[in-house]
């Protein structure tokens, strides 16, 4: 996990960075208008950057007060991780969803996809804005349409820049993407909304089934 945590960190420009969990101490995403001071988001800043850790397998060492959060990758690691636990054991098909994580280990019936509903971000736990057809392998969806701020009109997303503290301005409201894995799925998907406004230009330049709203 560690290592993919790098990888990630390496491939997004360092946008993406599981030492930015520790931004939660001030940010509280359940749709209410409580926007942290400037000079708070700084004096956190401190404890974020993973440049700042070293790791040296078998061993890690951290700064005081920093933190790893694989919120990001952990629930897509357990996906994937079922699927070839379920795959060893039996040969029917099988849809794994850890809370719209997604991996599918064959198609339902020969030539017969699974059919994933798209969450409507407007209205979200309530009516669908598509459908994707999953024949197998993983599906993940990174977005804002549960977990978000609104103050003065602006809405802000949960998913946040380790680079300023601030949430990602002008991203996608939900990115779901199709990929070999659930794991790598989820990477595309968050990856995307780290682009902000320029998401849709990035999943298109990695040739994968996707919904952007």
């Amino acid at each position: 996990m560690l290592d993919f945590a790098d990888q990630c960190y390496q491939l997004s420009n360092h946008k993406f960075d599981v030492t930015s969990g520790v931004l939660r101490k001030l940010w509280t995403f359940d749709g209410g208008n409580n926007i942290p001071q400037q000079s708070q988001i700084d004096q956190l800043m401190q404890q974020v950057g993973w440049e700042k850790v070293n790791w040296q397998k078998p061993f890690i060492t951290l700064l005081t007060d920093m933190e790893i959060d694989f919120g990001g990758i952990g629930k897509e690691y357990a996906v994937d991780q079922s699927a070839q636990l379920i795959h060893k054991a039996i040969s029917e098909p099988v849809l794994i969803n850890y809370g719209g994580d997604i991996f599918a280990t064959a198609p339902r019936n020969p030539n017969t996809p699974w059919v994933i509903g798209v969450d409507d971000p407007k209205h979200t736990g309530e009516s669908a804005i598509g459908k994707i057809q999953l024949y197998q392998g993983g599906l993940a969806t990174s977005g804002d349409a549960r977990r978000f701020l609104l103050k003065d009109n602006i809405r802000y997303s949960h998913i946040l820049d380790p680079e300023t503290g601030w949430p990602i301005p002008n991203a996608p409201h939900s990115v779901t993407v199709v990929a070999n894995s659930c794991l790598e799925a989820g990477m595309l998907a968050t990856f995307a909304i780290l682009q902000g406004d320029k998401a849709r230009n990035f999943l298109g330049q990695q040739k994968v089934n996707y919904w952007c709203e």
